[in-house]
C-alpha cells in the first residue's frame, strides 16, 4: 500500500469535490484528489446531468461555476441553447474534458482514480486522512466530496439522514409527524440518467433496447401532458442527443432508499435503478419508434448510461450551522432570502453582525418522490421574462463541525435540513460550495488553524478577489461580475448585511456586461403580464423574449407595447424563446 502525505485531501471527484481540489491547488497547497470514476465533475458529467439548473442569471455566473459556463460556450460546438429545462446543455464528454484539463494544469494537484474510501484515519476527534484500497493518505485537511457523504459514515462523524419534523426547525413545509411519504421515501429519489440519440427517420440502424421487466407498465402516460416533442426537448443536447432525466413517471427510482447507506444492499439498489432506466429507454423506443436508440460512445465503456446515478440527497453533516427552509425562502415582501449573520460567540469574524455568506444559490425548492405530490413553500419570481428562483446564501458554518478537527464537506453532505436540501443540492450551488471549501482548506493550511478558527472575512475576501475565478458571496440581481463596482458592493454588504436590499438590487448604474454574439432580430414588442414577446417581421414568427442580463431586463420592463424593437440574441426552439443579449 502506497503512503502519501499532503496538505489537502479531497475524497470524491464529483461536482463539489472536483472544484474544491482545483481551488485548493490554485492557492498553492499540495492537494490530492481521489475519485472512484475516470471522469471528474459528478452530477455535471459522470452522472449525465449535462443540463445544470439554477444560478443562470449573469449576476450569478461567478467563480468556477461561471468559468465552467464560459469554457463550455467556447468548446461546445453548436452552443448551449438546446433544451427547455436549462439554459445550458452540452455533451457530457465536453464537460468532463474541461475538468480534466483544469486538473492537469496544476502541478501541485495529484489525481488518483479508481479508489473508494475504506477507513478514516482518526485520532480522538481529529481526522488525519483516509485509507483506500491501494493508498493510505494523510492530510492536514480532509474534504468529503463523495456523492453520499461516505466519510461521515466511515468516521462515525455527526450526521443526518432523512426527514426532520416541523418541531425541529419550525420549517413550514416539513411534516408534523412521520407518515406514509416519509417512510416510503426517507430521502429524495436518485435517477440513473441515460442518453438517447435520434438516428433519423430513414435510419433504423439503432438496436432494439431490451427491458428487464417485459410486463412493466409503470411508464404509461409519462409524457401525455407534454407531448412527444416537448418531452424530448426537455433535455435536448447538441447533435440530436437527449438527456433522459424525466421526473414524471420516468426514470426516478426510489424503492428501498435506505439501502443506499447499507453496504450489503447498496449494489442491489443500484442494479434495480439501472434496470428501471433501461426499461424506460425500452418504453420510449416502443412508443416513438426505432429511430430513437441508445446513444453510443458517450460515457466511458462505450455506454449510453451515466457512470453512476444522479443522487439528489446524501448523508448530511451536523455542522456548526444547519441551513433550514427559513434560510432559503425570501423575506416577506422581498425577492431575497436573509443573509446569514455572525454573532458574538460564533465563528471567527472580523466584526460582530457581519455576514457569514460564502456561496450563493437561487434554485426553487424541488423534491423528487415518484408518484407522490409534496407541496413546498414557493420561492420563485418573474425576472427577465421567465421564472427564476429567489437567491439565498450558504453560511460557512454549514461546511464543518466543531466536534471534528481537520475536516470539511463540500457536496450535498453540507449541514442542511432535508427540506432545504431541495434547493442547495443543485449543480451550480454545489460548485460554489466546493470552491469555498477548497479555499477554506487552503487558508487553514496556510494559517495553521482549524476550520472553525478561520476568519470568515478572510475567506470571503479570498473568494471575491480570487485571481482565477472571483466568486460572488452576496447575490445582487443587477451586479454582474464585470461591473466596475462589483467588488465594492460585495464588500459593503458583507460588512453591512442590515443594508441588504429586499429587491436584490444595489444602488449602482446598470452596466452592459456582454459583447453580443447572437443574431440580429427586429419585430413588434408586446408585454402580457410578466411575459415579453416579439412578433418578428422576417420571418413571420412570434417568440417569447427572455434575458439573463440586468441592463436588458430593465429595458424590457420599460419598453412600450406595440413599438418596433431591435435585438441581438439566440433562439432556442425547444423553449420557444429568444434569449436577448442586447436591445439596440
Amino acid at each position: 500500500m502506497e503512503k502519501i502525505a499532503t496538505d489537502v485531501l479531497v475524497v470524491g471527484g464529483g461536482t463539489g469535490g472536483t472544484v474544491a481540489a482545483i481551488q485548493a491547488a490554485r492557492c498553492g497547497v499540495q492537494t490530492v484528489l481521489v475519485s472512484e470514476f475516470v471522469w471528474l465533475g459528478g452530477m455535471l458529467t459522470a452522472a449525465g446531468v449535462a443540463a445544470p439548473d439554477g444560478n443562470e442569471l449573469a449576476a450569478w455566473q461567478t467563480g468556477i461555476w461561471g468559468a465552467f459556463i464560459r469554457e463550455l460556450q467556447q468548446k461546445q460546438s453548436g452552443g448551449l441553447d438546446h433544451a427547455w429545462v436549462s439554459l445550458f446543455t452540452y455533451d457530457p464528454r465536453v464537460g468532463a474534458a474541461i475538468f480534466a484539463d483544469w486538473v492537469q494544469q496544476l502541478p501541485n494537484l495529484t489525481w488518483i482514480q479508481g479508489q473508494t474510501p475504506k477507513q478514516i484515519l482518526k485520532h480522538q476527534n481529529a481526522v488525519k486522512g483516509v485509507r483506500f484500497e491501494d493508498y493510505l493518505i494523510e492530510a492536514k485537511i480532509t474534504i468529503d466530496g463523495t456523492e453520499l457523504g461516505d466519510l461521515l459514515a466511515l468516521g462515525d462523524l455527526p450526521h443526518r439522514w432523512g426527514w426532520e419534523l416541523q418541531a425541529e426547525f419550525d420549517e413550514p413545509s416539513a411534516p408534523v409527524d412521520f407518515n406514509q411519504l416519509t417512510n416510503k421515501y426517507p430521502v429524495q429519489s436518485p435517477t440513473w440518467v441515460f442518453l438517447l440519440q435520434d438516428y433519423g427517420e430513414d435510419n433504423l440502424a439503432s438496436e432494439i433496447i431490451p427491458n428487464s421487466q417485459p410486463t412493466n407498465t409503470s411508464f404509461q402516460g409519462a409524457w401525455d401532458n407534454y407531448g412527444t416533442e416537448e418531452f424530448l426537448n426537455y433535455g435536448r443536447l447538441p447533435n440530436n442527443l437527449f438527456m433522459i432525466n424525466w421526473p414524471i413517471g420516468g426514470n426516478d427510482y426510489g424503492r428501498g432508499l435506505n439501502r443506499l447507506i447499507e453496504s450489503e444492499t447498496e449494489a442491489q439498489f443500484l442494479r434495480e435503478a439501472y434496470d428501471h432506466s433501461l426499461d424506460f429507454a425500452h418504453y420510449i423506443q416502443s412508443q416513438l419508434g426505432k429511430r430513437y436508440g441508445l446513444a453510443s460512445s458517450i460515457f466511458p465503456g462505450n455506454n449510453a448510461f451515466a457512470l453512476h446515478p444522479y443522487y439528489r440527497e446524501s448523508r448530511r453533516l451536523r455542522g456548526q450551522i444547519t441551513i433550514t427552509e427559513h434560510d432559503i425562502l425570501s423575506i416577506e415582501n422581498s425577492s431575497v432570502a436573509p443573509l446569514p449573520k455572525t454573532t458574538t460567540g460564533e465563528i471567527n469574524a472580523t466584526t460582530e453582525g457581519s455576514s457569514e455568506a460564502i456561496a450563493i444559490g437561487n434554485y426553487p425548492n424541488d423534491h423528487h418522490y415518484p408518484g407522490e405530490e409534496f407541496t413546498l413553500q414557493p420561492k420563485s419570481i418573474h425576472w427577465g421574462g421567465r421564472w427564476t428562483g429567489t437567491p439565498f446564501t450558504i453560511p460557512y458554518g454549514a461546511l464543518f463541525s466543531e466536534q471534528v478537527e481537520g475536516f470539511l464537506v463540500c457536496e450535498k453532505n453540507i449541514s442542511v435540513s432535508h427540506i432545504a436540501n431541495g434547493s442547495t443540492r443543485l449543480q451550480p450551488v454545489v460548485m460554489n460550495i466546493g470552491q469555498a471549501a477548497g479555499m477554506a482548506a487552503a487558508l487553514c493550511v496556510q494559517t495553521n488553524c482549524q476550520p472553525w478558527e478561520l476568519s470568515i472575512r478572510s475567506l470571503q475576501e479570498a473568494l471575491i478577489t480570487d485571481r482565477d475565478a472571483p466568486a460572488a458571496v452576496i447575490p445582487l440581481f443587477n451586479l454582474p461580475p464585470e461591473h466596475p463596482e462589483w467588488l465594492k458592493w460585495q464588500r459593503y454588504y458583507l460588512d453591512h448585511p442590515e443594508d441588504y436590499p429586499g429587491d436584490g438590487n444595489c444602488f449602482c448604474q446598470n452596466f452592459s456586461v456582454v459583447k453580443p454574439r447572437g443574431n440580429y432580430y427586429q419585430g413588434i414588442f408586446s408585454c402580457q403580464g410578466n411575459n415579453y414577446q416579439i412578433s418578428l417581421i422576417e420571418p413571420n414568427q412570434i417568440w417569447q423574449l427572455i434575458t439573463i442580463y440586468p441592463d436588458v431586463e430593465q429595458k424590457l420592463r420599460e419598453y412600450p407595447t406595440g413599438k418596433l424593437i431591435s435585438v441581438v440574441g439566440r433562439i432556442n426552439a425547444s423553449g420557444n424563446w429568444l434569449l436577448i443579449e442586447a436591445i439596440l
